[in-house]
């Protein structure tokens, strides 16, 4: 039995960057003697099972065949006599095929190394066209080592614009793709993610109602920014959408399965970010976000809509804010209980309490105004 360090730890140790997981693969051996050892399996589709005091993943060496469509359409061999490189070649790229020995010895024989030096993403073998998903994560790499000036090799990109001009991309399911979409937009550069699926084809296919708005540089400058100043996932996806119509972001996300949280703050986004510079003093609008985003019983909706201010808007951000934030603690601050005890009732309660915020309001943002002269 021969254990060999292998994947991203290595080829993140090679390019210095930190490792923070460690994957490994077991030669020579079965299920049973790894169990024995006292590691425990993970999984049922594939021989993957936890060290018993490390908890890292160790998997036997295995090949894989294509028998049908989808993410569980391959039929999985981890027989003793399953090589290194065998196991190796069917990885995705070449970066991703390098094995580490136990005295330090690297192993690589698709020339992993070569093409980490020259920052080619390259994939390994015509395998690769057999899951799509490979795709997805071919663009995610670009976003990740973008700032290494990594590229994808023609041919890969090639493959990939086959592979996506295929019936089999749509086997994939909404909730990989969306994982795959996730990580790329935490990524320093997750605009080389969409760029990347746009040349492939992958875009079209999954997200086309983003293609006529991918080159908008209004949105990619404002994803660009979301990634430079570390904004959170929320806001990063939400940047990326904010002009589409809602019709198509209804779409999509649904498509997606984008979760809850993440999907609210992009369509708020694409209802109201664009029209803050035009209505940001205007009292009717003001209370109309703040009713819209239910900022009386649930402020932390507009508290991640308003993440996006220096962001999409990085000279006058600071101003829009300023205003909207001294207009909402201004409305809050009327109480409903004076009115009711002045006798109104029913719908007139809401009619008076609308009144009085909206007189607030008036007075905080000709303050802000005042101010900012």
């Amino acid at each position: 039995m021969q254990v060999y360090l292998v994947g991203g730890a290595v080829r993140d140790s090679l390019l210095n960057r930190p490792v923070t997981d460690r994957d490994w693969v077991v030669v020579g051996a079965t299920a049973e003697q790894l169990i024995a050892k006292g590691y425990t399996q993970v999984g049922k589709d594939f021989p993957v099972f936890l060290h018993p005091k490390t908890q890292e993943e160790y998997a036997l060496a295995r090949t894989e065949r294509k028998t049908g469509s989808g993410y569980g359409g391959f039929t999985c061999n981890a027989s003793p006599d399953v090589s290194l490189e065998e196991d190796l070649q069917r990885r995705d790229l070449t970066i991703n095929a390098m094995a580490r020995h136990s005295d330090g010895t690297l192993i690589d024989p698709f020339n992993g190394y070569a093409d980490l030096n020259n920052r080619v993403l390259r994939h390994v073998s015509d395998a690769f066209s057999e899951d799509p998903l490979r795709i997805f994560r071919v663009a995610r790499f670009a976003a990740r080592y973008a700032y290494l000036n990594f590229y994808v090799a023609p041919e890969t990109l090639a493959l990939m614009q086959r592979m996506s001009a295929s019936q089999d991309i749509f086997a994939l399911s909404a909730e990989r793709v969306w994982q795959e979409t996730r990580r790329s937009l935490m990524e320093s550069s997750p605009q080389v993610y969409f760029d990347i699926l746009q040349q492939s084809g992958a875009l079209a296919a999954w997200m086309p109602e983003l293609t006529p708005y991918i080159k908008n540089s209004a949105l990619i400058h404002s994803l660009q920014r979301a990634a430079e100043t570390n904004q959170t996932l929320v806001t990063r996806w939400a940047s990326l959408l904010f002009l589409l119509p809602q019709s198509q972001l209804e779409v999509l996300q649904t498509r997606l399965k984008v979760p809850n949280q993440i999907a609210d703050t992009a369509r708020l986004a694409a209802g109201l970010i664009g029209e803050i510079p035009l209505h940001y003093l205007s009292n009717e609008w003001l209370l109309n976000l703040f009713d819209t985003c239910d900022a009386w019983r649930r402020p932390e909706r507009l508290e991640r809509l308003l993440a996006l201010l220096p962001v999409v808007y990085s000279d006058n951000s600071k101003q829009y804010l300023n205003t909207i934030q001294a207009a909402l603690a201004a409305a809050r601050a009327v109480d409903v209980q004076p009115i009711i005890n002045a006798g109104y009732k029913g719908p007139l309660i809401r009619t008076q309490l609308r009144q009085q915020r909206l007189e607030q309001i008036a007075q905080a943002s000709s303050l802000a105004r005042a101010s900012q002269k």
